[in-house]
């Protein structure tokens, strides 16, 4: 039985997303997705005009005729969300937590994916894979994504995106467009996240919260790691204290920023604190300008 609050809660996401898909990114997710998939459909022999790329020199070599791939546009996408539910997901000094922010997110993603008749799956993943909802069409079963993304209650509290990855390509052969939400706290994923992307389309969407990059001035307080339980006192009116914890942050985002530029993985930054609306424009729009 799914607590009143939560129906509510997914009803006013609900309203939101389907308001903003309709209003503000209706034709871009189709610009930006639609049409980059082709697939192989058949090899015939070659004619003067065709484009010299297309040869088929397997078949050529075999036949000692040239022949020609045809390829076919994928009318149908796949779109994977990949949602992180480790222990810091669990954390918003704003309006809500990270956990929350993805839940829309995935809404408004999700949403998109269904109103130009592509399949939506879900994967829920702590330091393991924790939940795994089959790509499906339909609003009936973009209503199911959401709740599960709003009430699952994780059993892990570690984060392990490589053992992700590794399980969305044993599962998903064929190329899909994958959004991997998280706040990536994590190391050792680079290896993983390069291989990833080259058998589908990755999109890192980072989520992070304003006190994840600076301390307020609050004097003694305890700081707690959501993910190893471990808390430390730390002396917030002591400034140096608090230039080092902007520093680590600084390091940490640019090492996250370095590991994506290397996997050549899109990202998208959405915080607690700000409409992701525009992120998401951002985004969009950079793509669009890429595929011109």
């Amino acid at each position: 039985m799914i607590p009143l609050e939560v129906m509510r809660q997914i009803r006013r996401i609900q309203i939101r997303t389907s308001r903003m898909v309709n209003e503000f990114l209706a034709g871009q997710y189709e610009s930006v997705f639609k049409g980059q998939g082709m697939e192989f459909k058949e090899v015939r022999a070659y004619v003067p005009g065709d484009d010299i790329r297309t040869i088929d020199w397997n078949v050529t070599a075999r036949t000692g005729d040239p022949h020609v791939k045809i390829m076919a546009e994928e009318r149908e996408m796949t779109v994977m969300l990949l949602v992180d539910m480790s222990g810091s997901g669990r954390f918003g000094s704003v309006s809500r937590f990270k956990n929350e922010l993805a839940a829309e997110l995935c809404a408004v993603l999700a949403f998109s994916a269904i109103q130009n008749n592509d399949k939506v799956g879900l994967m829920i993943f702590t330091d393991k894979v924790e939940l795994m909802v089959p790509p499906q069409k339909g609003r009936k079963h973009v209503l199911r994504v959401i709740r599960e993304v709003l009430c699952h209650e994780p059993q892990g509290r570690g984060t392990d995106i490589p053992a992700a990855l590794h399980y969305l390509n044993n599962v998903t052969r064929r190329r899909a467009v994958v959004f991997l939400v998280s706040d990536f706290m994590a190391d050792d994923y680079e290896a993983a996240l390069r291989l990833s992307n080259k058998r589908h389309d990755i999109i890192a969407v980072s989520v992070t919260d304003p006190r994840e990059e600076e301390l307020p001035n609050v004097g003694i307080a305890s700081l707690r790691d959501a993910e190893t339980g471990r808390e430390v006192l730390v002396n917030t009116s002591d400034r140096k204290i608090r230039q080092a914890y902007r520093d680590m942050a600084a390091r940490r985002a640019q090492a996250r920023d370095e590991r994506f530029r290397k996997t050549r993985v899109d990202a998208m930054y959405v915080r607690t604190d700000q409409p992701y609306v525009n992120e998401i424009h951002r985004f969009f729009r950079m793509r669009e300008k890429r595929l011109r």
